[in-house]
């Protein structure tokens, strides 16, 4: 049987991006890697309530910002109030997207990854 256990982004400056998960969505570093040659660092968020994490990969000597196509792809996080979040995210400057319609949003990362924010499942 398989598990999910992580998915991954690659990002250009690794502190903005710590600060703009934790602050987000409050994810919080549970785990890190550094290249024994120090050209990488990898870095696990965990929301504290799963298993799962996101990996950032930071490439230190990486310059240009990722090219990351159509952005046919996205993370999918759920909330518990729907409200306070978008007012949040709103005051972040950071929704994208929005589907009133469905009732989710999205946010983007500073690299312009998509994440889904849904409402949690009662």
């Amino acid at each position: 049987m398989f598990r999910f256990t992580h998915f991954n982004f690659n990002v250009l400056d690794l502190e903005r991006s710590l600060k703009f998960y934790d602050e987000a969505l409050g994810l919080k570093p549970v785990r890190e890697k550094i290249a024994s040659d120090g050209s990488f660092k990898l870095v696990y968020l965990g929301d504290g309530e799963t298993n799962f994490e996101l990996e950032l990969t930071y490439l230190v000597d990486r310059t240009e910002p990722y090219d990351l196509g159509d952005e046919e792809f996205h993370l999918a996080m759920a909330v518990e109030d729907m409200e306070a979040a978008h007012a949040k995210h709103e005051a972040m400057g950071c929704i994208e997207f929005e589907n009133p319609g469905m009732g989710i949003y999205f946010i983007t990362d500073p690299d312009g990854y998509w994440i889904e924010i849904v409402p949690a499942k009662k």
